[in-house]
């Protein structure tokens, strides 16, 4: 498959190895970090922190989408996210993602200097898909949701978990080419923990690597989630060493962008299975 994306300002992200998209969660409200870096100087903080760890790739997010979270307004998320974006830019000529769902959001963040799309509903909402087609040097992450945020965990259920994602990736691939979305600059997240029950969310990631069958980058979301703290009956700040495990397996299993909270940690572990799989040149 393609080991590189072609990215704004003719630059390219490189997928030879895993690489680590740390979360900025700019919303009073997340389920993990809720309230922490809201302001604007503090997400700049966090941010900058973020790469000295090891992040490759920054996530800005200003609206929550944890189950039975409250809508978040056009404006409402402009004046949370795009701030952040704009002075991220200016300090670091990293890799930007904004994870938002709104053709409007998508807009002014590729303006202010976005790299990516990350949406949760795959280029579902109105006008979505249009602003993607006009910028044809940013990426676009498709991620599967069963349902809408607010309800998606109420009884999710699946003929086929696997191939029924596998089936929604084929259908929003297609709408994106009619589009004139080139699939080369298309990243696949089956999306853990959206719309699956706990079962579901283990065998996505025992068979995470069925979806390596599209021939495109697949993106791995499962920090702190409560995959782990149902499972383990931890909280979720208690939650590190599941999550580091999840990544792992991830990795194994063929994901090219771990999205994690805890960056330097996950940093670690996949350095030193990157060096026993490939050794270390001194």
């Amino acid at each position: 498959m393609k080991t590189t994306i072609r990215l704004p300002r003719d630059r390219e992200l490189c997928l030879n190895k895993p690489q680590i998209m740390g979360i900025v969660n700019v919303t009073p409200d997340s389920f993990s970090d809720g309230g922490t870096y809201y302001q604007s100087d503090s997400a700049i903080n966090q941010a900058l922190s973020l790469l000295k760890q090891g992040a490759t790739i920054l996530d800005v997010g200003g609206e929550s989408t944890r189950p039975g979270a409250p809508d978040v307004a056009c404006e409402e998320e402009l004046k949370r996210v795009i701030p952040v974006i704009e002075k991220i830019r200016r300090n670091s000529d990293c890799v930007i993602s904004v994870d938002t769902s709104k053709a409007e959001v998508m807009r002014q963040a590729i303006e202010a200097g976005a790299d990516i799309i990350n949406d949760v509903r795959a280029l579902q909402e109105p006008g979505a898909l249009q602003v993607a087609a006009e910028h044809p040097d940013v990426a676009v992450c498709l991620m599967h949701m069963q349902g809408q945020p607010r309800t998606m965990q109420e009884n999710p259920t699946y003929n086929d978990l696997i191939s029924d994602i596998k089936a929604f990736f084929t259908m929003r691939l297609l709408e994106c080419e009619k589009h004139g979305i080139d699939t080369q600059r298309i990243i696949l997240d089956p999306g853990f923990g959206f719309g699956k029950s706990l079962a579901h969310n283990y065998e996505l990631l025992g068979n995470f690597e069925s979806f390596l069958s599209f021939g495109l980058p697949l993106l791995a979301g499962l920090s702190r989630k409560s995959m782990f703290g149902n499972l383990l009956n931890r909280e979720t700040n208690e939650r590190l060493a599941a999550s580091l495990a999840g990544a792992l397996i991830c990795a194994q299993k063929g994901a090219h962008i771990i999205r994690v909270h805890d960056v330097q940690q996950t940093a670690d572990v996949l350095e030193v299975w990157h060096a026993a799989c490939n050794g270390v040149t001194i």
